[in-house]
């Protein structure tokens, strides 16, 4: 059975048998009705997947690989923060009307800075040190820069990433400050495990661990019956991942490069409500 619905389940199972409710507390998110989003949560979540062994795509529900992949490529590819360069609608609530998300994600990533060894955005710093020195420990892309938080729509969620070779493998820990469990987590975890793909191959290197760690792992107080529903489901088998061979410029990697075979999975969860 998949590995990652195990430890999607266990996490569930923790956050809402061990974690600590907001009710009685000021919260900033909000329902559309304009009620408070309370919720379960739960601090220093640490999930380790293998993507030797598997690709950690849920199976307990469908996730939308290709709509994931797109906003991936948007953010660390096109580093954008305009909504009209992504072809779904998930940041319609924080962009403005000329569909700018503000000085946030791919923003961030898409700024240039000089080094001894040359001018670099910090995806090409990335991509110039697993060429040229793979050994070093100083990958690390940051998109948390307070001098522009007050100029984002959204503080970044996902923040920042530490990329570590090791023999042959390339692993890499992703960071996150705050994650809806139920909305987000699957959606990142495919999302970061697909990165570390696209910079394997580009690198002549092999996917390794991804090392996921949330500050504020929760549930809101209205999923709480749906994540419930969720986990008593029976885990299939994890399906396996096609990255197109041809490619091998960071840059050329296109939605269609990617797909997933033997994908089994439950019924999608309908009319999950957002906290925004």
């Amino acid at each position: 059975m998949s590995k990652a619905d195990d430890l999607f389940i266990m996490m569930c199972r923790s956050v809402l048998n061990e974690g600590s409710s907001s009710e009685g507390q000021r919260v900033r998110a909000r329902w559309e009705d304009g009620s408070p989003a309370h919720t379960m949560k739960q601090f220093g979540i640490i999930n380790r997947y293998d993507l030797a062994e598997e690709f950690p795509l849920l199976t307990l529900r469908p996730t939308n690989l290709a709509a994931a992949v797109d906003e991936l490529l948007w953010i660390w590819q096109k580093k954008s923060n305009n909504i009209r360069d992504l072809s779904s609608h998930i940041w319609d609530s924080w962009a403005d009307e000329s569909g700018s998300i503000g000085k946030a994600y791919g923003y961030q990533l898409g700024l240039r800075h000089t080094y001894p060894e040359g001018e670099f955005d910090q995806v090409d710093r990335v991509l110039h040190d697993l060429a040229h020195a793979p050994w070093s420990r100083r990958m690390v892309v940051n998109m948390y820069n307070h001098a522009d938080l007050h100029e984002m729509h959204l503080y970044p969620c996902a923040h920042s990433v530490t990329f570590n070779v090791v023999g042959k493998k390339l692993n890499a820990i992703l960071n996150q400050r705050s994650q809806d469990v139920l909305v987000a987590n699957n959606w990142n975890v495919a999302q970061y495990a697909i990165l570390i793909h696209m910079l394997a191959q580009v690198s002549s290197l092999e996917a390794g661990v991804l090392l996921h760690v949330i500050a504020d792992a929760h549930i809101y107080d209205r999923h709480i019956p749906l994540v419930c529903d969720l986990i008593a489901r029976e885990p299939f088998p994890a399906p396996r991942l096609w990255i197109n061979p041809e490619r091998r410029c960071f840059y050329d990697f296109a939605v269609e490069d990617f797909r997933v075979e033997g994908y089994r999975h439950h019924e999608q969860i309908r009319n999950i409500p957002v906290a925004v």
